[in-house]
């Protein structure tokens, strides 16, 4: 008989359970979203759901391969819930704005899907996206030999701003400074500068430190609304 070293008797039982590809990468999302990518090793998945690597190897590729289908379920999920109810049902202004919102706020509570696609412009579920986007400016009668230029510049627009945000708060996570105190920072350092050479982002000072993102993103949405009717 063999014994077991007091190494291996501390490691956590294989999984005897048929080990899924859906699980795998609820797994993958979950670790992402507490620690962002460089907590997604297949290592610390292998041990988080009592596996071997070469189960994990049979349903996903490597490392980037399950870092570009997690991202790819997220935004799946904005697009078959609540935000594809209002695209099959509402006004096509009112989808439209709602649809961007969905991807906004995916981003915003999965801030490392915006790096991933913004590095993979080409992965299925941000196509689908794009696609939802053309259709619905097809109903609002935007020419077609504008649809594709007014269609890129709202998606990049909603990537844009969305990966932003998430960098943001990459960025006050690991300075241990929330957004509030951030805000209130930048906005005395507006309020410090030259009125006299800066007079407009002077003044913004106070609005900087109370602003809302999600709200000056739909701001945007809307500006852009108004700006397709111009082209009918």
């Amino acid at each position: 008989m063999v014994k077991r070293t007091a190494k291996e008797s501390a490691r956590a039982p294989r999984r005897t359970d048929s080990l899924s590809r859906e699980l795998i990468i609820q797994a993958a999302i979950e670790m992402l979203d507490s620690g962002g990518e460089k907590a997604l090793t297949l290592r610390a998945l292998t041990v988080r759901l009592s596996t071997g690597y070469g189960a994990i190897y049979h349903h996903v590729a490597d490392k980037s391969d399950l870092l570009a289908t997690a991202a790819d379920e997220v935004i799946t999920g904005v697009m078959s819930g609540a935000v594809a109810g209002a695209v099959a049902d509402a006004d096509p202004r009112a989808a439209l704005r709602a649809l961007a919102l969905g991807l906004f706020d995916a981003i915003d509570a999965h801030p490392w899907v915006g790096a991933e696609f913004s590095r993979q412009p080409w992965r299925p579920a941000l196509l689908d996206f794009y696609e939802g986007v053309g259709r619905l400016l097809d109903a609002l009668d935007v020419p077609e030999e504008q649809r594709f230029d007014a269609a890129g510049t709202l998606v990049n627009y909603v990537l844009g701003v969305a990966a932003q945000n998430a960098a943001n708060a990459r960025f006050r996570a690991g300075s241990d400074t929330g957004r509030e105190t951030f805000l209130e920072n930048a906005a005395t350092q507006w309020a410090q500068i030259d009125p006299a050479r800066y007079p407009f982002v002077h003044a913004a000072a106070t609005q900087l430190g109370e602003h809302d993102d999600r709200e000056q993103f739909l701001v945007g949405v809307d500006i852009f609304l108004a700006g397709i009717s111009t082209l009918r």
